[in-house]
């Protein structure tokens, strides 16, 4: 850090005065982890004033993932976002794109870089970068996630760089940044287990693409989790015993496989279940997001390895790996995402994909995304990636939801992001439903019988036995019956 370097060093504000109007920014971030701050602030109150004095500002904004409340937060706040792409989280973005005053459009996090190389996002203007580090000759190391961000500083025609000197140059090593060629020169990722690197330690730019530097030192802003309930344990443990029944029969090796993960609550009860299950062995993980219970299984020695794009981690957890770099350089690494998510990796290296559902319906379709089918919640994020490729794929959810108003389990789903063709198990508090080598009909009864809450079972057992005739046994008339007494009474329970 204290070596000189041959770039301007602007203040965030002097930095956003470089952005204009219309123009299309990638920012890094890969949830809050290593996103962009500062910048993004900057140009959120830049925003206001211009719309104060009548004139218009309005960015197209790319990202990795979803970001935190001083990226997409402050940009929403200040109406300066006119689309974006391909995942969000923050609350206010939300409300804007479901009340159409920002536009959305929902991407699977695999393909995200390469449309970029294929021009199919238009030009992208700046990329606004956090970093731990950079040289004079333009070799950036990132910091808590990798996502999309070596895309956006190849292939953007300026960068700027947040240095967060929060974040050790010490960071360097924990990347894997590696990009492959494009249709027709494309080649196989030469990755064959989740411990091997194929790229390279930093990214590599032309040094005279980088218009400023802003420092800032800054922690990211990741929120914590609530604390596991009876229902989320109850979740994980029906989830470890599945994995280790089939451990058992042997259609899990004895050596286990790598395991994805979505985020959050749920998916850190599965964790937790999996390390202390007496039959599931010290496994490694090939996933998006590094997680904090993902940490504390590498402490305890349940978990030996993790691949993902991000670390997203709380405070004083990512102060703990920071206390301990060579420990935990040894047992993780930070890929781009269209590594990370790839589906030629998530297939050759066998993953077990574990995501959670907003909904499931009878015959095995899933809703991620959307709330009674129109309103959008965050995307779809890398989920259909390792679902659709998955060596065993699983979905959880509670079995009823908003103090059992809403029985997740449906006829129909409202909204379609994953087919019966790529789901294999579901699993609630209630139990699990195995879903391989069964025809519609008794994947109804299956998920029925052992997912579905008990004050809903016998309207969805009904639905089943009154749909006569077709190969899926299903009533248009009737589907939505459920959903729409909800929007009607405000329950989805018969009265």
């Amino acid at each position: 850090m204290n070596r000189q370097l041959p770039f301007p060093i602007l203040t965030a504000e002097e930095a956003a005065i470089l952005i204009h109007d219309g123009q299309t920014i990638g920012f890094s971030g890969f949830t809050p982890a290593g996103a962009a701050k500062a910048i993004p602030r900057a140009l959120g109150e830049r925003a206001k004033a211009e719309h104060a004095a009548g004139r218009p500002f309005k960015l197209g904004v790319i990202t990795g993932a979803s970001t935190g409340k001083s990226l997409d937060g402050a940009l929403a706040e200040a109406d300066a976002v006119a689309w974006r792409t391909p995942y969000q989280s923050d609350a206010l973005l939300r409300k804007n794109i479901n009340a159409g005053k920002t536009n959305f459009f929902d991407m699977h996090l695999s393909v995200l870089q390469q449309w970029v190389r294929y021009g199919f996002l238009g030009k992208v203007h700046a990329a606004v970068v956090e970093a731990a580090d950079v040289t004079p000759e333009g070799e950036i190391t990132l910091t808590t996630s990798v996502g999309a961000a070596n895309t956006f500083l190849l292939h953007a025609d300026k960068i700027l760089l947040e240095i967060n000197q929060h974040h050790p140059s010490e960071l360097y090593g924990f990347h894997d940044i590696f990009e492959p060629e494009d249709p027709p020169a494309r080649r196989e990722i030469p990755l064959y287990s989740c411990r091997q690197r194929c790229g390279d330690s930093v990214v590599r730019v032309d040094p005279k693409k980088i218009v400023g530097i802003v420092y800032t030192n800054e922690e990211d802003e990741v929120g914590g989790f609530k604390e596991p309930d009876a229902i989320t344990n109850k979740i994980g443990q029906n989830v470890a015993d599945f994995l280790a029944g089939e451990l058992r029969s042997g259609r899990i090796p004895n050596t286990f496989l790598p395991i994805q993960s979505g985020v959050g609550n749920i998916a850190n009860a599965v964790l937790g279940a999996m390390g202390a299950h007496p039959e599931i062995p010290c496994f490694e993980m090939y996933s998006e997001v590094i997680q904090d219970s993902v940490i504390s299984l590498m402490e305890s020695g349940s978990l030996s390895f993790a691949s993902g794009t991000s670390i997203t981690v709380t405070p004083s957890v990512l102060q703990r790996i920071y206390q301990d770099l060579d420990f935990f350089r040894r047992r993780m690494v930070l890929r781009p995402q269209e590594i990370s998510n790839n589906p030629e990796v998530v297939r050759r290296l066998g993953i077990v994909s574990i995501n959670t559902a907003i909904e499931v319906d009878i015959f095995g379709n899933v809703n991620s995304t959307h709330i009674m089918g129109n309103n959008m919640m965050n995307g779809i994020g890398g989920s259909g990636d390792f679902t659709r490729n998955a060596y065993i794929s699983i979905f959880t959810c509670p079995s009823a939801a908003k103090g059992g108003k809403i029985s997740p389990i449906v006829p129909l789903c409202s909204h379609l992001d994953h087919s019966e063709h790529s789901v294999q198990v579901i699993v609630t508090e209630q139990g699990v439903a195995d879903l391989r080598g069964k025809h519609p009909l008794e994947r109804a009864r299956e998920i029925v019988k052992h997912c579905a809450h008990p004050n809903y079972r016998d309207e969805l057992n009904g639905y089943v036995h009154d749909v006569i005739g077709g190969h899926t046994p299903q009533s248009l008339n009737h589907a939505f019956t459920m959903h729409q007494r909800f929007l009607e009474t405000g329950s989805m329970l018969q009265s």
